[in-house]
């Protein structure tokens, strides 16, 4: 009986399985989803989830933390830089997973397993940003007009300055 045992041990030993859930939370983490099985996404729910929480608050001791289970500075950088800061304001649930299928070799049961903040089709947000970033482009439009006016102006001093060498030549 399995009374009490809640870690689903994915037909691994520890260290391997330990292994493995670091490989995929570091590749959760580099292309903000994966593709697995539905076992395995589930396990690394669970793994992840803490580690991000973690890396909401910058410190280096959450670094080394953090650190000690993902064992690839690019993750932690990646974590901490890009994705620490756009779940900041998110209290829980940093994961979701969706169901893809059974694969055809061995008809396991398929899921993808991503980010949430970083799926675009499922963000209400985007929209809110993109707004935000048109009324940036107007204003940049307004700062390019001042510099095409300088430009002319230099365009028309250059031939004054030509003028007065021909004039100096004709002497």
């Amino acid at each position: 009986m399995r009374h009490g045992k809640k870690i689903n041990h994915l037909g691994r030993t520890a260290p391997h399985r330990k292994a493995m859930l670091s490989n995929m939370a570091c590749s959760l983490i580099e292309h903000k989803r994966i593709n697995t099985t539905v076992a395995k996404a589930k396990a690394l729910r669970v793994y992840v989830e803490p580690i991000l929480t973690k890396a909401k608050e910058d410190t280096t001791h959450n670094r080394r933390i953090v650190f000690s289970y993902l064992q690839s500075k690019e993750a932690v950088t990646e974590l901490f830089r890009t994705v620490a800061p756009k779940i900041a304001e998110r209290n829980g649930g940093y994961t979701r997973i969706i169901k893809t299928g059974f694969r055809p070799g061995d008809a396991a049961d398929t899921a993808l397993i991503e980010l949430v903040d970083f799926n675009e089709i499922y963000n209400p947000n985007e929209a809110e940003k993109k707004t935000t970033r048109r009324s940036r482009r107007s204003t940049a439009k307004k700062e390019t007009a001042p510099v095409a006016e300088t430009a002319e102006a230099k365009v028309e001093e250059t031939p004054a300055a030509e003028t007065s060498t021909e004039e100096k030549t004709e002497e």
